[in-house]
């Protein structure tokens, strides 16, 4: 993997790297500081058209969306769906608090704990609402998305782009699953910036022929691709794209989202 040191950029290149060096993350921190301090104890510095790839637990954390399960009474309802996906009623009422709606739940004979697939009030579906377990630091803890994860996109762009002085681009992610594929990957869930699509209708392809829906994901692109990086266990929570063509643009994670008229397996 390329370094990131000025004389060792390729001219025509995309490089991708973590961020080391950022410490755990806690409620109440200044998030935007600890990655300013962290660039500059290691003499590194942002270029205009870089994007950061957050991950949006380190903002959840900061932001306080940390919640303890004892704190967490369960509903009649939660304690029905735990039972049919033997989870803790606790952790049920925390993803029943995020959703909208529970899409799926079961639980195979061959599985300990059984599946809930819900529709975020953000508009996600997803498994469990997004509420998660890992890497919170605490025992019996869930983490949630935060409440507007395109806000805290742009605070956090806001204040790098201040401190460095270069316009900059910023895609919170988080890991989803997928229809009709196996694994998980990581998706843009919060945008400053950067475009959620790139409109490429009415452009021509390599032999010539006008294209007519062809609309890539950039956001979602540059989620995935910062997986490849931002390792689950490594605490590298944040990892920089350089070299990518992008205009910015007034944009939302929302954008992603597919219109419930245009959706034909709800």
């Amino acid at each position: 993997m390329a370094g990131l040191a000025d004389d060792a950029l390729m001219d025509d290149g995309v490089v991708l790297r973590a961020l080391p060096g950022i410490p755990d993350i806690h409620p109440g921190d200044d998030l935007a500081e600890v990655l300013i301090e962290s660039l500059r104890r290691r003499d590194m510095t942002l270029h205009d058209g870089d994007i950061l790839a957050v991950a949006h637990k380190v903002i959840s954390k900061a932001e306080g969306r940390v919640v303890a399960l004892a704190d967490i009474t369960p509903s009649a309802e939660a304690h029905d769906l735990a039972e049919r996906v033997n989870k803790d009623p606790r952790k049920v009422q925390a993803i029943l608090g995020e959703s909208t709606r529970v899409v799926r739940a079961m639980k195979r004979p061959d599985q300990d704990e059984g599946t809930l697939i819900a529709e975020h009030r953000l508009g996600f579906i997803c498994a469990n609402a997004a509420v998660d377990e890992s890497n919170v630091g605490a025992a019996d803890t869930v983490i949630l998305l935060p409440v507007d994860p395109d806000a805290s996109a742009r605070r956090l762009c806001e204040r790098l782009e201040a401190a460095f002085g270069v316009r900059l681009g910023i895609v919170v992610t988080d890991t989803f699953g997928r229809p009709w594929r196996m694994g998980l990957v990581n998706v843009a869930i919060g945008l400053a910036r950067v475009p959620a699509r790139i409109d490429m209708v009415g452009e021509r392809d390599a032999f010539g022929r006008v294209l007519s829906v062809t609309m890539p994901a950039l956001a979602d692109e540059l989620a995935a691709a910062s997986g490849l990086v931002m390792g689950k266990s490594d605490k590298t929570p944040v990892v920089l794209f350089r070299g990518i063509d992008w205009q910015s643009e007034e944009s939302s994670a929302n954008e992603l989202i597919r219109p419930k008229q245009e959706d034909l397996f709800r």
